[in-house]
């Protein structure tokens, strides 16, 4: 059972690498509607990212954010790509599978900046509900 296991992790893992190129590839692409471009490059960034809108440390919520929102917003994105241009796409991302994908340091730095800015107001409605 457990290679069975590892067998449909690794082809899930795969799969989630040819997408994510292919996100990366619709985003350059002149014929995706601009929307979808700006959809697709953040989802690509995001899942490209180091740094994680939740921290994988967190018990369950840490993993689920990768689990979760990275294929939503995959699938988000897919409806809103012409399909010729998504199995372009998804045709030249098989092809180019042993491309190193890149890591975003923008994306990394947009996610820090959200966090400074979720701590900041954190700390401000703390200040402001214990003044008397």
């Amino acid at each position: 059972m457990l290679p069975r296991f590892r067998e449909r992790l690794s082809a899930w893992v795969l799969s989630a690498r040819v997408k994510t190129h292919a996100l990366l590839l619709a985003a350059r692409d002149p014929r995706v509607p601009r929307p979808a471009k700006v959809l697709a490059a953040l989802v690509a960034a995001y899942a490209l990212s180091p740094i994680d809108l939740i921290p994988d440390f967190i018990p369950v919520l840490g993993l689920l954010d990768d689990l979760i929102l990275v294929p939503l917003g995959c699938a988000l994105v897919v409806r809103l790509i012409p399909d010729p241009v998504w199995q372009e796409c998804l045709a030249t991302a098989r092809r180019n599978l042993d491309a190193r994908l890149p890591k975003s340091r923008a994306a990394a730095a947009v996610i820090v900046v959200a966090w400074v800015v979720a701590a900041g107001l954190l700390g401000l409605l703390t200040f402001r509900s214990l003044r008397p």
